[in-house]
């Protein structure tokens, strides 16, 4: 995915939990990724994958997506 147009969706608490939604956007053809926050919730954030995650899709999806979302 292209960060250029790439706008935050929701932010989640794992990478986990990221990858279930971005698993359920891309089943409905929206294009997601999902990135570390600037946050820093976690002592082990730096030796471990965690912490909350940016859910991002393209600008022109955000609508649908959040619809997708609030329809869950």
């Amino acid at each position: 995915m292209q960060a250029d147009d790439a706008v935050v969706l929701k932010v989640v608490s794992s990478v986990s939990e990221a990858e279930v939604v971005c698993g359920l956007l891309r089943s409905a053809g929206i294009e997601c990724a999902h990135r570390d926050t600037d946050a820093i919730d976690s002592p082990l954030e730096d030796f471990i994958a965690a912490g909350a995650q940016e859910i991002l899709v393209h600008e022109t999806d955000l609508a649908a997506a959040k619809e997708l979302l609030a329809a869950q």
